[in-house]
């Protein structure tokens, strides 16, 4: 069994990276809602449902209608060669084991259903620009939506808000403040404002004026 203290979390650019799912169940009719976001995608499948018809009007999916387990390995191997991630989605073990082995002769990523892969896919929550991921490595997928459902009631939309707000005013005190640690100190205080972030309850603006007024102070100290 796969030593799963190996796993590292990574934010990877899936911008032209081919994925390549097998199976159009359940399971692999979540992961292509998924990955359609973010990559291309291939489906190969016996058979679609509307949902998949959908999504290739609607997104990057391209879908191949063939029995996975009636493929040949040269077939396989022509549909995966350029994949960066293969997920073996059928209903059946033995064509996903087979899958996976051809697609480690390839060094190609394998996200598995049934067994722990080289990727696992954990539970996200987005607000803007910040990410957040859960996992447990495949141990209890139900305990990372637990654990997803509960933080999401703690990440409030101001948090996207406040990202925003630290960008501009990173950028803007690049210029005008030259010590990296004044800069840090100044974005901290804005971070522990409790009016700004009861402004970014209201408005984005309010709270960005509020943010401001903390900027120009601390700069006018300093000028001091």
């Amino acid at each position: 069994m796969k030593n799963k203290n190996h796993f590292l979390p990574l934010l990877i650019d899936m911008n032209d990276k081919n994925i390549v799912i097998f199976g159009s169940g359940s399971v692999g009719e979540r992961k292509v809602n998924l990955f359609s976001a973010y990559a291309p995608v291939t489906v190969v499948s016996r058979s679609f449902s509307d949902t998949f018809f959908e999504l290739e009007r609607k997104n990057n999916v391209t879908l191949i209608k063939a029995d996975a387990g009636k493929l040949t390995d040269a077939d396989i191997n022509d549909i995966i060669k350029e994949a960066f991630l293969v997920i073996p989605a059928t209903n059946d073990r033995t064509i996903n084991e087979r899958i996976v082995n051809l697609s480690k002769l390839y060094g190609i990523l394998t996200n598995e259903v049934d067994a722990i892969g080289d990727v696992t896919v954990p539970a996200v929550i987005k607000r803007g620009g910040l990410t957040i991921s859960i996992s447990t490595a495949g141990s209890s997928p139900a305990f990372s939506r637990f654990v997803r459902q509960n933080i999401e009631n703690l990440i409030t939309p101001e948090f996207a808000d406040m990202i925003k707000v630290q960008d501009e005013m990173r950028t803007y005190l690049k210029n005008e403040v030259p010590d990296q640690r004044d800069r840090k100190d100044i974005l901290w205080d804005i971070l522990e404002s409790e009016e700004v972030w009861a402004a970014l309850k209201e408005s984005y603006d309010k709270g960005f004026k509020i943010a401001q007024g903390i900027v120009t102070e601390k700069i006018n100290k300093k000028v001091r």
